[in-house]
């Protein structure tokens, strides 16, 4: 009997570390490869430019030979009947939405006939095991999460890469008007206008990922590099070595950067690059069986914050117009290019929530839904309740400071001259806080603030005390619901809600298992302590 095989593109847009596509390809005597643009994605009317023309470019350049499929929504799947299809296979999909949809493609499959082969490489680990071992609920601390990963085997291996000749041995004839009726739309089909449209400073692929993967790579070798890992002016631009984009489409394989790094740093000390893959498959494990995740209204793990409606100032703050031109340069950044570091995400997100504006992450996590090339569904929403101090980490008292976070990170300016023009005449001294620059100055500059360049739109040190008041208001009567004492409260250093309960049966007394918990703690962060000694041992050697 033949095996006519369809496989379907998602997250996985690339040849190599496959699984799902190599499923396809074996003992196939036809292929068809399917790219469906996600409804989800479709569907958000927000999405913008950058994401579109990253997202229409990377599946066109995932192999020069592969011939793609490409459809606006599922129902092209029906069509697996008439191509006489026996099986469909395609990457797992973690996240709420994807696993229901999923859900019903299976089903339908199975109507049909058809086998369905489905296989996971867009996360390192296997999120449900992870689960299962946190007493069948997903850990809500990233330290509990790290415990939990280093009981864990290594990651599988990455698959080497689908071969031409793999690719030849299931050929599939096609129509000659399939380019006319199949192809990827072009922005100007797709509603946007690209007159003046500069280059993509991100360009999308499989071919891109990996040639950056390669200078990242390069790059890291020196040590030195290693050593001075602190953010700085160069940190704020976009790299030729960035990857985050590429792990988020799946242009690059997660297993492939983590092996990658693993080798690498067998001979050099490891950095955050680690920390942050985890950082990502903690988010997907938060998520993953939580549809609510996005949102605050019916989300367990989210603390019900009475967030300020107010459009004008998330406008002001979506657009670049705080009058805070670090702020403001960031946003631009973030609008022009699809990329800002993630310590600017931190900035511009404390400010809009917790910081000064008091708006919703919500509302924060939509704007970069729209703008971010690297936000998915998971690590968006996580980042936000993070930041927000909404979940997961609640030290409310820590806040960004619009004017002196970024003169400490880039002292010159160059950073604030280049996304915010207006203010490239500006004095060093005057040009984090231009409107405290004398009048002379200001004319000096051709740029007056409140007529060319507006006036701060809230007094940040006003703002931000008046909202850590809100905060810990809000956090007393969490602790009064859990049973908590004001001195208890204040105590506290722990990351969730889920961590004050625990802190608090274990301070009066708490069970046999909370003890034995805590007692297992104390050990792990004995045997912490032993590893960083060893680690600051090997790097000593290796500098000498």
């Amino acid at each position: 009997m033949a095996v006519n095989s369809v496989h379907w593109f998602r997250k996985c847009l690339r040849l190599h570390d496959n699984p799902a596509l190599q499923e396809a390809v074996n003992a196939a005597h036809t292929l068809r490869c399917v790219y469906i643009l996600d409804p989800w994605f479709a569907g958000a009317a927000n999405v913008g430019i950058n994401r579109w023309r990253y997202v229409s470019f990377s599946p066109a350049v995932c192999d020069s030979s592969l011939t793609l499929t490409f459809a606006v929504n599922t129902d092209c799947l029906r069509g697996l009947k008439e191509w006489k299809v026996t099986r469909l296979t395609f990457e797992y999909d973690p996240e709420p939405y994807g696993k229901e949809r999923d859900g019903a493609i299976i089903k339908m499959a199975q109507e049909f006939g058809v086998e369905t082969v489905v296989r996971n490489s867009h996360t390192l680990y296997n999120l449900d095991r992870i689960i299962e071992m946190n007493n069948n609920s997903p850990p809500l601390t990233f330290k509990r999460f790290q415990t939990i990963v280093s009981r864990l085997e290594l990651p599988r291996r990455p698959l080497p890469v689908i071969t031409q000749q793999q690719m030849e041995k299931c050929c599939t004839k096609i129509s000659e008007n399939h380019e006319q009726l199949y192809s990827i739309p072009s922005l100007e089909e797709l509603g946007f206008r690209t007159e003046r449209l500069p280059p993509a400073v991100w360009r999308g692929g499989e071919s891109e990922a990996l040639d950056r993967l390669n200078k990242h790579l390069d790059k890291k070798v020196n040590v030195s590099n290693l050593e001075h890992s602190r953010i700085n002016t160069c940190s704020l631009y976009a790299s030729p070595t960035g990857l985050s984009p590429y792990l988020r489409f799946g242009c690059l394989s997660c297993r492939v950067l983590y092996y990658n790094l693993r080798e690498l740093y067998m001979k050099v000390p490891p950095p955050s690059l680690f920390g942050q893959l985890l950082w990502r498959e903690f988010f997907y494990t938060a998520a993953t069986n939580n549809p609510n995740f996005d949102r605050m209204e019916g989300n367990p793990i989210c603390v019900q914050i009475p967030w300020d409606q107010n459009p004008e100032a998330l406008a002001k703050w979506a657009e670049g117009r705080t009058g805070f031109p670090w702020i403001d340069a960031i946003m631009t950044q973030l609008r022009q290019e699809g990329w800002i570091h993630h310590l600017a995400r931190h900035a511009v997100a404390c400010f809009l929530t917790r910081g000064d504006l008091w708006i919703s992450w919500e509302s924060g996590m939509k704007v970069f839904e729209e703008l971010l090339l690297d936000a998915d569904w998971s690590v968006n929403a996580g980042s936000w309740m993070w930041l927000s101090c909404s979940a997961f980490f609640q030290q409310f008292f820590h806040c960004y400071c619009p004017v002196g976070f970024g003169r400490r990170t880039d002292p010159s300016g160059d950073y604030i001259r280049r996304y915010v023009p207006i203010l490239k005449d500006y004095p060093n001294r005057y040009i984090y806080e231009p409107w405290n620059a004398p009048e002379s100055v200001q004319k000096a500059a051709n740029c007056v603030v409140g007529v060319d360049y507006p006036k701060p739109m809230i007094n940040h040190a006003e703002g931000s005390r008046l909202n850590i008041e809100r905060m810990k208001q809000v956090y007393q009567q969490l602790s009064h619901y859990r049973g908590l004492s004001k001195s208890q409260l204040l105590s506290l250093s722990v990351e969730t809600p889920t961590g004050y309960r625990s802190r608090a049966r274990r301070q009066s007394g708490g069970g046999e298992q909370e003890q034995k918990d805590a007692a297992t703690g104390r050990e792990e962060k004995k045997e912490e302590v032993k590893k960083r000694r060893r680690m600051r041992r090997v790097r000593r050697d290796q500098l000498s």
